[in-house]
């Protein structure tokens, strides 16, 4: 069940979709692992310090706990928010400091910054 078919869930379902901090279009190669599941390579194409979005061949189900590895830095929990046509998002369990984000915007920027769903 997920979170839009939960009874009361619907304020949460809508939180988890405010993406109106700024994301950035981005390629950075990575690690994923779903709670329960085995590690897959996947490209990280866009990230803020709230959450990011990868590639995901297999469908990854809303409220999902997973982590995530990034060259350079430890592991980092986050959770499923959605996931369509190959591609998941999700939030980080514990925000990320702008410096470790501009750091990675430094290091692996590609398109520019956008604004999604504002």
């Amino acid at each position: 069940m997920n979170a839009e078919t939960r009874p009361g869930d619907a304020y949460f379902a809508a939180a988890q979709e405010d993406r109106c901090a700024p994301r950035t279009r981005i390629a950075i190669p990575a690690s994923l692992r779903p709670s329960g599941g085995r590690g897959f390579q996947t490209v990280v194409r866009d990230i803020s310090n709230a959450g990011f979005a990868a590639s995901a061949i297999c469908r990854m189900h809303p409220g999902t706990v997973c982590w995530l590895s990034l060259p350079g830095l430890e592991s980092m929990q986050a959770e499923v928010v959605w996931w369509n046509n190959s591609v998941v998002g999700c939030a980080f369990q514990q925000v990320l400091s702008p410096l470790v984000v501009d750091n990675l915007i430094a290091r692996w920027r590609s398109e520019g910054v956008f604004y999604p769903s504002c």
